[in-house]
This record gives structure tokens, sequence and C-alpha cells, in this order.
């Protein structure tokens, strides 16, 4: 109703939930590549503090791979050239360009079908609940 995009994350360790966050924006996104960009620097900002809690713990991971299913916003975490899309983002979100280049992470496409955040932010479909009912 209000415009405002949610995006939800889920962090893995191996094959364990260790985190997960559904949030809903603080701006209006004009785009859904926007949003998607946002989104990331989310995960991302997750990303870089569990790693660093587990450095607590002696795991030392080097570029920790994070998905994202929008082609659109991965290229602009790559790519430090600004884009007409990328000047009313605000700064903030674009300390993920500096965390790609230290090699934190790596930022890969995933596939809406096989995306696990979705779970967070998308309502389920009647199969899906019908499924859960039965189980």
């Amino acid at each position: 109703m209000d415009r405002k995009n949610t995006s939800g994350t889920c962090h893995l360790l191996g094959s364990s939930l260790i985190s997960w966050n559904s949030k809903k924006h603080a701006c209006v996104a004009l785009s859904t590549t926007e949003a998607e960009y946002i989104g990331v620097g989310h995960s991302c900002a997750q990303s870089i503090w569990l790693k660093h809690q587990l450095m607590d713990y002696g795991v030392k991971l080097e570029k920790v791979p994070l998905y994202c299913d929008n082609t659109s916003a991965i290229n602009l975490t790559k790519n430090p050239i600004q884009h007409s899309i990328t000047k009313q983002i605000e700064i903030r979100h674009h300390f993920i360009r500096d965390h790609m280049q230290k090699g934190d992470i790596e930022i890969m496409f995933v596939k809406i079908e096989t995306q696990l955040a979705d779970l967070f932010t998308k309502p389920l479909h009647v199969i899906d609940l019908i499924s859960l009912e039965l189980n």
C-alpha cells in the first residue's frame, strides 16, 4: 500500500539456516533493480557481520557467496560506473561494491525457483498451503 518493498535474506552455514531477516525498506524504490540492489546491500552487511563473528571462533571464510535473483542488481554491484538508475540510490547502499573489490563477498545469480529468501517476502501458493496442511 505504501509502495515500499520488503527484502528477505537467509544465511546458511553449510546446509544449516543460522540467520534470517525480512525487512521493509525505509525508502520507495523506483525500480525492481533498485529494490533488489538495496536488499543485496542489507544481506551483504549481515554476511560481513557473520563473517567477523565466525573469525572469533577460528573459522576463516574467504569469499562469502551471496545469491541474488536479479541480474541487473548483480551488474550494478560489479560495475562501479554510475548508471542513471543509481543516481537516486543513497550512498550507504553502495558499500557492497567495496566489499566485492576487497574479496569479502562474491555475488552470484540464483534462479527464482530456488531462491530461499523469497519464503520471507512472498505469499505461499494455494498448492503449497495444502501440502503444508497435509504434513
